[in-house]
Protein backbone atom coordinates (compact mmCIF):
# COMPACT_ATOMS: atom_id res chain seq x y z
CA UNK A 1 0.00 0.00 0.00
CA UNK A 2 1.31 3.41 -0.77
CA UNK A 3 1.00 6.15 1.62
CA UNK A 4 -0.75 9.34 0.18
CA UNK A 5 1.43 12.56 0.80
CA UNK A 6 -0.26 15.70 1.73
CA UNK A 7 0.92 18.30 -1.21
CA UNK A 8 4.02 20.43 -0.45
CA UNK A 9 3.54 23.83 0.37
CA UNK A 10 6.23 25.86 -2.04
CA UNK A 11 7.54 28.46 0.50
CA UNK A 12 8.02 31.07 -2.55
CA UNK A 13 4.15 30.97 -3.07
CA UNK A 14 1.94 33.34 -1.19
CA UNK A 15 0.66 31.47 2.09
CA UNK A 16 -3.12 31.40 1.18
CA UNK A 17 -5.53 32.86 4.16
CA UNK A 18 -8.91 32.11 5.06
CA UNK A 19 -11.07 34.95 3.54
CA UNK A 20 -13.11 36.28 6.71
CA UNK A 21 -17.42 35.33 6.63
CA UNK A 22 -18.66 39.14 6.13
CA UNK A 23 -22.45 39.51 7.04
CA UNK A 24 -23.78 41.41 4.10
CA UNK A 25 -26.46 43.11 6.72
CA UNK A 26 -24.10 43.65 9.25
CA UNK A 27 -22.06 45.56 6.57
CA UNK A 28 -24.98 47.69 5.08
CA UNK A 29 -25.91 48.53 8.80
CA UNK A 30 -22.25 49.74 9.27
CA UNK A 31 -22.22 52.13 5.87
CA UNK A 32 -26.22 53.75 7.00
CA UNK A 33 -24.82 53.97 10.48
CA UNK A 34 -21.50 56.09 9.24
CA UNK A 35 -23.66 59.13 8.15
CA UNK A 36 -26.51 58.98 10.77
CA UNK A 37 -26.75 61.51 13.86
CA UNK A 38 -26.62 60.42 17.09
CA UNK A 39 -30.42 60.76 17.75
CA UNK A 40 -31.31 58.58 14.66
CA UNK A 41 -29.03 55.92 15.69
CA UNK A 42 -30.17 56.07 19.12
CA UNK A 43 -33.78 55.63 17.44
CA UNK A 44 -32.72 52.11 15.68
CA UNK A 45 -31.28 50.99 18.95
CA UNK A 46 -34.80 51.80 20.65
CA UNK A 47 -36.55 50.14 17.92
CA UNK A 48 -34.68 46.58 18.36
CA UNK A 49 -35.15 46.96 22.38
CA UNK A 50 -38.25 45.52 23.75
CA UNK A 51 -37.70 47.08 26.70
CA UNK A 52 -38.16 50.07 24.85
CA UNK A 53 -41.28 49.54 23.23
CA UNK A 54 -43.29 48.37 26.07
CA UNK A 55 -42.14 51.88 27.90
CA UNK A 56 -43.10 53.23 25.04
CA UNK A 57 -46.99 51.11 24.47
CA UNK A 58 -47.52 52.04 28.16
CA UNK A 59 -46.08 56.36 27.75
CA UNK A 60 -48.92 56.48 24.78
CA UNK A 61 -51.77 54.71 26.41
CA UNK A 62 -51.18 57.20 29.35
CA UNK A 63 -50.75 60.36 27.00
CA UNK A 64 -53.69 59.40 24.83
CA UNK A 65 -56.02 58.38 28.14
CA UNK A 66 -54.86 61.97 29.81
CA UNK A 67 -55.22 63.91 26.57
CA UNK A 68 -59.11 62.08 25.74
CA UNK A 69 -60.05 62.07 28.86
CA UNK A 70 -62.86 64.68 27.93
CA UNK A 71 -64.49 61.95 25.38
CA UNK A 72 -63.09 58.88 27.56
CA UNK A 73 -64.89 59.51 31.19
CA UNK A 74 -68.08 58.51 31.26
CA UNK A 75 -68.79 61.04 34.04
CA UNK A 76 -67.03 64.65 34.76
CA UNK A 77 -63.99 64.55 36.54
CA UNK A 78 -65.69 65.97 40.12
CA UNK A 79 -69.26 64.48 39.28
CA UNK A 80 -71.08 62.57 41.73
CA UNK A 81 -73.42 60.45 40.11
CA UNK A 82 -73.65 57.34 42.45
CA UNK A 83 -74.39 59.18 45.63
CA UNK A 84 -77.77 58.08 46.26
CA UNK A 85 -76.75 54.71 46.74
CA UNK A 86 -73.90 55.15 48.92
CA UNK A 87 -74.50 53.12 52.35
CA UNK A 88 -71.98 54.41 56.07
CA UNK A 89 -71.01 50.22 55.44
CA UNK A 90 -71.61 50.10 52.14
CA UNK A 91 -69.89 51.04 48.59
CA UNK A 92 -71.52 49.50 45.51
CA UNK A 93 -68.74 47.33 43.43
CA UNK A 94 -68.89 46.99 39.64
CA UNK A 95 -71.88 47.36 37.90
CA UNK A 96 -72.81 48.04 33.85
CA UNK A 97 -73.13 51.70 34.47
CA UNK A 98 -70.10 51.69 36.82
CA UNK A 99 -67.68 49.30 35.69
CA UNK A 100 -65.01 50.03 38.45
CA UNK A 101 -67.71 50.69 41.29
CA UNK A 102 -68.18 54.12 43.22
CA UNK A 103 -66.07 55.65 45.72
CA UNK A 104 -67.39 57.09 49.07
CA UNK A 105 -68.74 60.39 48.03
CA UNK A 106 -70.87 58.38 45.15
CA UNK A 107 -68.16 59.11 41.92
CA UNK A 108 -67.77 56.70 38.85
CA UNK A 109 -63.98 55.50 39.74
CA UNK A 110 -63.70 54.88 36.21
CA UNK A 111 -64.30 58.27 35.44
CA UNK A 112 -61.77 59.66 38.16
CA UNK A 113 -58.69 57.46 37.04
CA UNK A 114 -59.09 58.92 33.55
CA UNK A 115 -59.53 62.47 34.38
CA UNK A 116 -56.64 61.29 37.18
CA UNK A 117 -54.08 60.71 34.01
CA UNK A 118 -54.81 63.92 33.08
CA UNK A 119 -53.99 65.58 36.37
CA UNK A 120 -51.29 63.52 36.72
CA UNK A 121 -49.66 64.90 33.03
CA UNK A 122 -50.42 68.17 33.93
CA UNK A 123 -48.28 68.15 36.85
CA UNK A 124 -45.41 65.72 35.82
CA UNK A 125 -45.17 68.15 32.56
CA UNK A 126 -45.25 71.87 34.58
CA UNK A 127 -43.13 70.37 36.97
CA UNK A 128 -40.34 69.13 34.58
CA UNK A 129 -40.21 72.04 32.87
CA UNK A 130 -39.84 74.00 35.97
CA UNK A 131 -36.97 71.83 36.52
CA UNK A 132 -35.42 71.63 33.52
CA UNK A 133 -35.79 75.55 32.69
CA UNK A 134 -33.90 75.98 36.13
CA UNK A 135 -31.33 73.58 36.15
CA UNK A 136 -30.06 74.18 32.61
CA UNK A 137 -30.06 77.63 33.46
CA UNK A 138 -27.55 76.88 36.41
CA UNK A 139 -25.88 74.12 34.52
CA UNK A 140 -25.09 76.74 31.67
CA UNK A 141 -23.74 79.43 33.54
CA UNK A 142 -21.46 77.08 35.45
CA UNK A 143 -20.15 74.95 32.62
CA UNK A 144 -19.88 78.39 30.23
CA UNK A 145 -17.74 80.08 33.18
CA UNK A 146 -16.31 77.78 35.00
CA UNK A 147 -14.28 79.94 38.17
CA UNK A 148 -15.71 81.09 40.95
CA UNK A 149 -18.86 81.19 38.98
CA UNK A 150 -19.07 77.03 38.97
CA UNK A 151 -18.11 76.78 42.17
CA UNK A 152 -20.99 79.41 43.92
CA UNK A 153 -23.68 78.11 41.55
CA UNK A 154 -22.46 73.77 42.35
CA UNK A 155 -22.57 75.11 46.47
CA UNK A 156 -25.88 76.31 46.03
CA UNK A 157 -26.48 72.72 44.02
CA UNK A 158 -25.25 71.18 46.97
CA UNK A 159 -26.98 72.84 49.20
CA UNK A 160 -30.45 72.02 47.90
CA UNK A 161 -29.45 68.27 47.42
CA UNK A 162 -27.98 68.31 50.82
CA UNK A 163 -32.23 68.07 51.88
CA UNK A 164 -34.12 65.26 50.75
CA UNK A 165 -35.90 65.53 48.66
CA UNK A 166 -39.82 64.67 49.19
CA UNK A 167 -38.96 67.05 52.41
CA UNK A 168 -38.18 69.92 50.60
CA UNK A 169 -40.68 69.47 48.26
CA UNK A 170 -43.52 68.98 51.03
CA UNK A 171 -41.54 71.98 52.62
CA UNK A 172 -42.18 74.62 49.72
CA UNK A 173 -45.62 72.84 49.25
CA UNK A 174 -46.64 74.24 52.37
CA UNK A 175 -45.23 77.56 51.97
CA UNK A 176 -47.03 77.80 49.20
CA UNK A 177 -50.38 77.27 50.51
CA UNK A 178 -52.52 74.75 49.65
CA UNK A 179 -53.30 75.28 45.68
CA UNK A 180 -52.46 72.89 42.69
CA UNK A 181 -49.67 75.47 41.83
CA UNK A 182 -48.24 74.26 45.02
CA UNK A 183 -47.22 70.85 44.14
CA UNK A 184 -45.63 71.76 40.59
CA UNK A 185 -43.25 74.11 42.17
CA UNK A 186 -42.41 72.18 44.58
CA UNK A 187 -41.48 69.56 42.63
CA UNK A 188 -40.21 71.61 40.07
CA UNK A 189 -37.81 72.95 42.25
CA UNK A 190 -36.42 69.80 44.07
CA UNK A 191 -35.48 69.06 40.18
CA UNK A 192 -33.33 71.84 39.37
CA UNK A 193 -30.14 70.46 40.99
CA UNK A 194 -30.27 67.05 39.31
CA UNK A 195 -30.52 69.37 35.73
CA UNK A 196 -28.03 71.70 36.71
CA UNK A 197 -25.32 68.64 37.49
CA UNK A 198 -25.68 66.76 35.10
CA UNK A 199 -26.01 70.07 31.97
CA UNK A 200 -22.56 71.18 33.61
CA UNK A 201 -20.98 67.78 33.65
CA UNK A 202 -21.79 67.03 30.11
CA UNK A 203 -20.80 70.67 29.03
CA UNK A 204 -17.21 69.92 30.74
CA UNK A 205 -16.82 66.57 28.63
CA UNK A 206 -17.65 68.41 25.61
CA UNK A 207 -15.48 70.97 26.17
CA UNK A 208 -12.18 68.91 25.89
CA UNK A 209 -13.40 67.38 22.66
CA UNK A 210 -11.20 68.27 19.40
CA UNK A 211 -13.96 70.25 17.78
CA UNK A 212 -14.03 72.76 20.19
CA UNK A 213 -10.48 73.60 19.76
CA UNK A 214 -10.88 73.34 16.07
CA UNK A 215 -13.81 76.06 16.64
CA UNK A 216 -11.75 78.23 18.63
CA UNK A 217 -8.56 77.96 16.34
CA UNK A 218 -11.05 79.40 13.52
CA UNK A 219 -11.79 82.32 15.71
CA UNK A 220 -15.11 82.05 16.97
CA UNK A 221 -15.51 83.48 20.56
CA UNK A 222 -16.22 81.13 23.45
CA UNK A 223 -20.06 82.40 23.64
CA UNK A 224 -20.61 81.58 20.08
CA UNK A 225 -18.58 78.14 20.35
CA UNK A 226 -20.88 77.41 23.90
CA UNK A 227 -24.28 78.29 22.44
CA UNK A 228 -23.73 76.74 18.34
CA UNK A 229 -21.91 73.83 19.54
CA UNK A 230 -21.18 72.65 23.28
CA UNK A 231 -24.61 73.37 24.30
CA UNK A 232 -26.41 71.52 21.96
CA UNK A 233 -24.34 68.72 22.12
CA UNK A 234 -24.49 68.02 25.72
CA UNK A 235 -28.40 68.18 26.27
CA UNK A 236 -28.60 64.72 25.42
CA UNK A 237 -28.32 63.21 28.90
CA UNK A 238 -30.47 66.39 30.34
CA UNK A 239 -33.67 64.72 27.81
CA UNK A 240 -32.77 61.45 29.06
CA UNK A 241 -33.00 62.90 32.51
CA UNK A 242 -36.52 64.26 31.90
CA UNK A 243 -37.82 61.40 30.86
CA UNK A 244 -37.22 59.71 33.99
CA UNK A 245 -38.40 62.82 35.98
CA UNK A 246 -41.83 62.41 34.62
CA UNK A 247 -42.04 58.80 36.15
CA UNK A 248 -40.93 60.92 39.73
CA UNK A 249 -42.87 63.38 39.35
CA UNK A 250 -46.34 61.22 39.02
CA UNK A 251 -44.62 59.43 42.23
CA UNK A 252 -44.26 63.07 43.96
CA UNK A 253 -47.47 64.40 43.41
CA UNK A 254 -49.33 61.13 44.19
CA UNK A 255 -47.36 61.44 47.67
CA UNK A 256 -47.98 65.04 48.64
CA UNK A 257 -51.38 64.74 47.20
CA UNK A 258 -51.64 61.80 49.72
CA UNK A 259 -50.23 64.04 52.55
CA UNK A 260 -52.87 66.58 51.62
CA UNK A 261 -50.83 69.39 50.18
CA UNK A 262 -52.26 69.38 46.79
CA UNK A 263 -55.18 71.53 47.13
CA UNK A 264 -58.13 70.87 45.59
CA UNK A 265 -61.47 69.11 46.97
CA UNK A 266 -61.89 65.61 48.72
CA UNK A 267 -63.85 64.47 45.20
CA UNK A 268 -61.03 66.03 42.85
CA UNK A 269 -60.36 63.48 40.36
CA UNK A 270 -56.13 62.74 41.58
CA UNK A 271 -54.63 59.44 41.60
CA UNK A 272 -52.97 60.81 45.35
CA UNK A 273 -55.92 61.99 46.56
CA UNK A 274 -57.85 59.11 45.77
CA UNK A 275 -55.72 56.55 47.61
CA UNK A 276 -55.56 59.17 50.60
CA UNK A 277 -59.15 59.04 50.60
CA UNK A 278 -59.53 55.27 49.93
CA UNK A 279 -57.38 54.82 53.19
CA UNK A 280 -60.69 54.73 55.87
CA UNK A 281 -62.77 52.27 53.24
CA UNK A 282 -59.88 49.62 52.92
CA UNK A 283 -61.80 47.26 54.86
CA UNK A 284 -65.12 47.32 53.01
CA UNK A 285 -63.85 48.53 49.58
CA UNK A 286 -59.91 48.27 48.63
CA UNK A 287 -60.23 48.19 45.66
CA UNK A 288 -60.69 52.22 45.47
CA UNK A 289 -56.71 51.94 46.48
CA UNK A 290 -55.53 49.00 44.37
CA UNK A 291 -57.12 51.14 41.18
CA UNK A 292 -55.14 54.24 41.35
CA UNK A 293 -52.11 52.43 43.18
CA UNK A 294 -51.92 50.36 40.04
CA UNK A 295 -52.10 53.66 37.90
CA UNK A 296 -49.49 55.37 39.65
CA UNK A 297 -47.04 52.27 39.17
CA UNK A 298 -47.60 51.32 35.85
CA UNK A 299 -47.05 54.90 34.47
CA UNK A 300 -44.08 55.47 36.56
CA UNK A 301 -42.79 52.13 35.21
CA UNK A 302 -43.76 52.97 31.72
CA UNK A 303 -41.36 56.56 31.72
CA UNK A 304 -38.58 54.52 33.61
CA UNK A 305 -38.39 51.99 31.20
CA UNK A 306 -38.00 53.89 28.37
CA UNK A 307 -35.69 56.47 29.58
CA UNK A 308 -33.51 53.83 31.04
CA UNK A 309 -33.59 52.49 27.23
CA UNK A 310 -32.99 56.01 26.03
CA UNK A 311 -29.88 56.41 28.14
CA UNK A 312 -28.53 53.33 26.84
CA UNK A 313 -29.14 54.09 23.72
CA UNK A 314 -27.32 57.12 23.50
CA UNK A 315 -24.60 55.99 25.53
CA UNK A 316 -21.18 55.21 23.34
CA UNK A 317 -20.32 52.66 26.04
CA UNK A 318 -23.11 50.39 25.62
CA UNK A 319 -24.27 50.52 22.07
CA UNK A 320 -24.27 47.26 20.33
CA UNK A 321 -24.35 48.39 16.88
Amino acid sequence: MTAVLPPSHDPDEPALTETPIVNEKETRRGKDDAGASIWRLAFRRLRRNPVAIIGAVIVAIFLIVAIAAPWLAPFPGDATPGRNLIRPTFIPGPSAEFPLGLDRFGGDVLSKLIWGARASLVIGVLSTLIGLVGGVLLGLLAGAFGGWVDSGVMRLVDLMLAVPSLLLAVSIAAVAGQRPFAVILAIGVVQIPIFARLLRGSMLAQKGQDYVLAARSLGLSRGTVTMSHVLPNSLGPVIVQATLVLATAVIEAAALSFLGLGGGRPTTAEWGRMLTQAQNELAIAPQLAIYPGLCISITALGFTLLGESMREALDPRSRKG
